[in-house]
């Protein structure tokens, strides 16, 4: 983890530039962020464009980050071109997620490449499910596979309670994109992995039988 490679430099220079557009020119910003009622009334260009704008430098850097640290995973299973594709259908993924659960708040707005970076977190927790993952308040490594599945457990709960001002659902629609798109790319994973792959699938699962019962 921690490599840096050419289509990884390339999206984050992006999300930098775009995000710096948007904190220095807020009618920029107002125009292409995620927003329900607009989206609705056609502007889907905002479910795309949303994902390279950000709050502030800190909701930047996070971002980036946690991509810096995963994205070599997947562009070293995958390759550049299909790591692409998995970054931009999670985050699209990310933004449908998000206007399926508040179609008809049309206040509601978001920003952020929280759900490509999601996605590429799950897709490389897919690919590599047994790579240790050190977290700031755990002094012992943590299985892939084991923060992965609480990460999405922890999504839903925060969907279900509106915990912070976090696009819970837009990183549930990224973690699925990353799921399966890595999935149809790599489907040698059914031969080689297939209980990580149900394992890593329980969370969605609990998530759309509880949108089901109308318990979310």
């Amino acid at each position: 983890m921690g490599n840096l490679s050419l289509v990884t430099i390339v999206i984050i220079v992006a999300n930098v530039i775009i995000s710096f557009k948007g904190f220095n020119d807020y009618v920029f910003f107002e125009r292409y962020k995620f927003n329900v009622g607009s989206v609705r009334r056609g502007e889907q260009i905002r479910m795309f464009s949303s994902g390279f704008l950000h709050v502030d430098t800190t909701h930047l850097f996070f971002n980036m980050f946690t991509l810096y640290f995963f994205a070599d995973v997947v562009v070293s299973y995958l390759g550049d071109t299909n790591f692409i594709i998995v970054y931009i259908i999670s985050l699209v993924l990310g933004s449908l997620l998000s206007l399926y659960f508040h179609k008809n708040e049309y206040h509601y707005s978001a920003v952020g490449a929280s759900g490509a970076v999601t996605g590429i977190l799950y897709a490389a927790i897919l690919l590599e499910p047994n790579m240790s993952l050190y977290m700031f308040f755990i002094p012992i490594p943590i299985p892939a596979y084991v923060f992965g599945i609480g990460y999405l457990l922890y999504s839903i709960y925060g969907m279900k309670k509106r915990i912070g001002n976090i696009g819970h659902d837009a990183h549930f629609g990224g973690a699925i994109g990353g799921f399966i798109v890595t999935l149809m790319l790599m489907p040698s994973l059914f031969k080689t992995d297939l209980l990580m792959i149900g394992l890593l699938s329980i969370p969605i699962i609990i998530l759309f039988v509880m949108r089901k019962l109308g318990k979310l």
